[in-house]
Protein backbone atom coordinates (compact mmCIF):
# COMPACT_ATOMS: atom_id res chain seq x y z
CA UNK A 1 0.00 0.00 0.00
CA UNK A 2 2.59 2.74 1.23
CA UNK A 3 4.86 2.05 -2.40
CA UNK A 4 1.17 2.69 -3.93
CA UNK A 5 0.90 6.30 -2.30
CA UNK A 6 4.74 6.37 -3.35
CA UNK A 7 4.63 6.25 -6.80
CA UNK A 8 1.37 8.62 -6.55
CA UNK A 9 2.86 11.12 -4.53
CA UNK A 10 6.49 11.46 -6.56
CA UNK A 11 7.90 8.26 -6.83
CA UNK A 12 6.78 8.11 -10.66
CA UNK A 13 8.26 11.57 -11.19
CA UNK A 14 11.65 11.08 -9.23
CA UNK A 15 12.02 7.31 -11.35
CA UNK A 16 11.87 9.69 -14.61
CA UNK A 17 14.28 12.42 -13.32
CA UNK A 18 16.94 9.42 -12.74
CA UNK A 19 15.77 7.26 -16.14
CA UNK A 20 16.30 10.57 -18.06
CA UNK A 21 19.66 11.28 -16.70
CA UNK A 22 20.56 7.49 -17.17
CA UNK A 23 19.50 8.61 -20.64
CA UNK A 24 21.66 11.41 -20.95
CA UNK A 25 24.80 9.59 -19.58
CA UNK A 26 24.24 6.92 -22.00
CA UNK A 27 24.78 8.88 -24.53
CA UNK A 28 28.65 8.36 -24.65
CA UNK A 29 30.69 5.33 -24.15
CA UNK A 30 32.45 6.89 -20.82
CA UNK A 31 28.85 7.73 -19.38
CA UNK A 32 27.44 4.08 -19.76
CA UNK A 33 28.39 3.16 -16.15
CA UNK A 34 26.92 6.25 -14.59
CA UNK A 35 23.73 5.85 -16.85
CA UNK A 36 23.63 2.18 -15.43
CA UNK A 37 23.80 3.41 -11.94
CA UNK A 38 20.81 5.96 -12.39
CA UNK A 39 18.93 3.21 -13.68
CA UNK A 40 19.34 1.62 -10.61
CA UNK A 41 18.62 4.87 -8.54
CA UNK A 42 15.26 4.90 -10.86
CA UNK A 43 14.43 1.62 -10.18
CA UNK A 44 14.30 1.52 -6.44
CA UNK A 45 12.51 5.19 -6.20
CA UNK A 46 9.92 3.41 -8.26
CA UNK A 47 9.04 1.38 -4.88
CA UNK A 48 11.44 1.87 -2.19
CA UNK A 49 9.67 0.07 0.44
CA UNK A 50 10.82 -3.53 1.19
CA UNK A 51 13.84 -2.95 -0.43
CA UNK A 52 16.79 -3.10 0.92
CA UNK A 53 20.75 -1.93 -0.02
CA UNK A 54 23.77 -4.27 0.25
CA UNK A 55 27.34 -4.39 -0.73
CA UNK A 56 28.32 -7.53 -0.93
CA UNK A 57 31.44 -7.16 -2.45
CA UNK A 58 33.87 -4.22 -2.08
CA UNK A 59 35.97 -3.58 -5.30
CA UNK A 60 38.92 -0.97 -6.05
CA UNK A 61 36.87 -0.29 -8.89
CA UNK A 62 33.20 0.24 -7.04
CA UNK A 63 35.67 2.64 -4.91
CA UNK A 64 36.98 4.30 -7.89
CA UNK A 65 33.93 4.73 -9.62
CA UNK A 66 31.63 5.90 -6.27
CA UNK A 67 34.66 8.37 -5.88
CA UNK A 68 34.07 10.11 -9.67
CA UNK A 69 30.25 9.39 -8.99
CA UNK A 70 31.01 11.82 -5.62
CA UNK A 71 32.68 13.98 -7.26
CA UNK A 72 30.40 14.75 -10.53
CA UNK A 73 27.08 14.08 -8.99
CA UNK A 74 26.60 12.11 -5.68
CA UNK A 75 27.22 15.23 -2.73
CA UNK A 76 24.09 16.73 -5.05
CA UNK A 77 21.69 14.21 -4.95
CA UNK A 78 22.41 13.17 -1.61
CA UNK A 79 21.99 16.86 0.08
CA UNK A 80 18.71 16.55 -2.02
CA UNK A 81 17.65 13.11 -1.03
CA UNK A 82 18.67 13.57 2.99
CA UNK A 83 17.16 17.42 2.75
CA UNK A 84 13.45 15.82 1.37
CA UNK A 85 13.65 12.89 3.56
CA UNK A 86 14.28 15.56 6.71
CA UNK A 87 11.68 17.56 5.51
CA UNK A 88 9.29 14.68 5.44
CA UNK A 89 10.38 13.77 8.83
CA UNK A 90 9.04 16.56 10.59
CA UNK A 91 5.72 15.71 10.16
CA UNK A 92 4.22 12.58 11.70
CA UNK A 93 2.79 11.05 8.57
CA UNK A 94 5.79 11.78 6.60
CA UNK A 95 8.08 9.21 8.68
CA UNK A 96 7.76 6.73 6.91
CA UNK A 97 8.20 8.40 3.37
CA UNK A 98 11.30 9.85 4.74
CA UNK A 99 12.79 6.84 5.90
CA UNK A 100 12.42 5.99 2.45
CA UNK A 101 14.39 8.91 1.10
CA UNK A 102 17.33 8.23 3.28
CA UNK A 103 17.48 5.05 1.88
CA UNK A 104 17.16 6.79 -1.22
CA UNK A 105 20.09 8.97 -0.30
CA UNK A 106 22.69 6.19 0.98
CA UNK A 107 22.65 4.73 -2.99
CA UNK A 108 22.53 8.21 -4.59
CA UNK A 109 25.89 8.67 -2.74
CA UNK A 110 27.44 4.93 -3.34
CA UNK A 111 25.91 3.11 -5.76
CA UNK A 112 28.99 1.38 -7.51
CA UNK A 113 29.07 -1.77 -5.81
CA UNK A 114 25.45 -2.24 -4.23
CA UNK A 115 22.47 -4.63 -4.71
CA UNK A 116 19.15 -3.60 -3.84
CA UNK A 117 17.03 -6.56 -2.62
Amino acid sequence: MLNILWFIFGGFISAAVYALYGLLCCLTIIGIPFGKQCFKLARLTLAPFGKDIVYPKVRATSILMNILWIALVGVETFVVNAAIGIALCATLIGIPFGIQFFKIAVLSLLPFGAEIK
